[in-house]
């Protein structure tokens, strides 16, 4: 029999600090009209915290959401991005703050900076919660990161694997251990 225990990575109080932190660094770049865009779905906790810190920063920006996704049920991107739902503000002449949950391969931050660049965007930087830096497929950097973590499949936090997960106030590594083996 097997038994599933979440191992933390992130916890609340270091995820709510550095929100804190991406938000001054935001700030102190002084954007015009900023408009911040969420990519659903596993980006939603740290938006809308990240949205709130911004405020607390001085900063009043508008809020719209993209749904984009490489990896559907799977835990290993297909390389292809698709829109599942697109923004419905103009991004002409605006600066644009780009919030994601991971950047692992780059292919999704990629696709959604160079569409909201095409579309007039002044400025497109991005914030990330959790970077993997030697899993690039595309040549990318995020402007603002939470933490760099390590090559595991995370949860929480907003991240999911199949639906399960999102709850969590932190972010961790879904461990399996065999009941049986252990009790030995």
């Amino acid at each position: 029999m097997q038994t599933k225990s979440i191992r933390v990575l992130f916890d609340e109080s270091k995820i709510a600090a550095r929100n804190e932190d991406i938000a001054r660094a935001v700030a102190a770049s002084k954007p015009h009209d900023l408009l911040v865009v969420a990519v659903l779905k596993g980006s939603f906790m740290f938006a809308a915290d990240l949205i709130r810190a911004l405020h607390r920063a001085g900063l009043e920006p508008q809020v719209e959401f993209v749904h984009m996704s490489s990896y559907r049920e799977a835990t290993v991107s297909s390389g292809q991005v698709e829109i599942l739902k697109d923004v419905e503000s103009d991004v002409r002449d605006r600066d644009v703050l780009l919030v994601d949950d991971i950047l692992e391969s780059g292919r999704t931050l990629a696709f959604a900076k160079d569409l909201l660049m095409a579309r007039g965007a002044r400025t497109v930087k991005s914030a990330v919660l959790l970077e993997k830096p030697g899993k690039r497929a595309v040549q990318i950097d995020a402007d603002y990161i939470g933490f760099e973590c390590p090559d595991l499949f995370v949860v929480g936090y907003g991240m999911d694997v199949a639906h399960r997960y999102r709850q969590l106030p932190f972010v961790g590594v879904v461990e399996t251990e065999d009941k049986d083996r252990k009790e030995q």
